[in-house]
């Protein structure tokens, strides 16, 4: 999370002058040295223990899910055309493992890097939001392109950000904003394609992931401390655990969904 950096200047340890006294005293080229400088590179930051804690797991869905209903994209002859789309409110896959959940850790964190310059994209393929569900940080560029070449409009339902909502016709191929502050994931929408759904939350720290079919998720680069970690499921809610990461440690932290009652 910071520079590697190591104090180039060395001293005459106990075991080295032991080494000196008997004639083997390691040279500053000797792999030995030139082994030890790069540990105590990767083991210092800003002179602190090396911030590489990890929490991994896996979000499942208890119960038999609920088949996904196909999306009726008719009302608009280019979208008749696509490939036949399911809703994606709620996404099994073989394990049991639930897709589009976002879990993240949600207090716990001080310092936080700057936002990457490198934007989220999202696009707008097959009449559809793609991804679904994705995070982005406080003044990250969020990019929204337009690969079908139609008319489309992406509408944000922020509340703390200021709403988004631009037409964007055949040419326009892409359009880039900002969000200013941190936001609990938020619907977004098309008003020429109802269809249309997706799910965005501005984060002020990089430290979420959201999961694929597996449900799987790694959060790593985390600092020693106890964090506050959230998984959120569009219609299932959210769920709140406690995890405690030592320097270079990995935890595991599993979370696990009912099946949603029916509509």
């Amino acid at each position: 999370m910071h520079p590697l950096h190591a104090d180039s200047r060395s001293e005459l340890t106990p075991s080295d002058a032991l080494a000196k006294s008997r004639g083997n005293m390691p040279t500053a080229k000797s792999p030995l040295l030139l082994s030890l400088g790069l540990l105590f590179s990767l083991a210092t930051i800003s002179g602190q223990a090396w911030a590489g804690g990890s929490v991994k797991g896996t979000v499942k869905l208890t119960g038999k899910a609920p088949d996904p209903a196909p999306i009726n994209m008719k009302a608009d002859p280019y979208c008749a055309k696509q490939p036949t789309s399911k809703d994606e409110e709620v996404v099994v896959g073989a394990g049991g493992g639930l897709k589009n959940v976002v879990v993240r850790i949600a207090k716990g964190v001080s310092n936080p890097p700057a936002a990457p310059a490198t934007p989220a994209v999202v696009d707008q393929n097959g009449c559809q939001y793609k991804p679904h569900v994705m995070g982005i940080m406080v003044g990250q560029p969020y990019k929204i392109l337009n690969s079908d070449g139609i008319l489309h409009n992406i509408h944000t339902l922020s509340t703390l950000n200021p709403t988004f909502n631009k037409g964007m016709t055949a040419t326009v191929k892409e359009v880039t904003t900002t969000f200013a502050k941190p936001e609990a994931i938020f619907h977004i929408k098309c008003d020429v394609h109802p269809w249309m759904s997706a799910y965005l939350g501005v984060f002020s720290n990089p430290f979420y992931s959201v999961t694929s079919t597996d449900g799987k998720f790694t959060i790593s680069g985390l600092d020693p401390g106890t964090y506050e970690i959230t998984a959120w499921q569009e219609r299932l809610g959210t769920q709140t655990a406690s995890v405690t990461v030592a320097a270079n440690e990995t935890k595991t932290q599993a979370f696990k969904f009912a099946v949603p009652a029916a509509k």
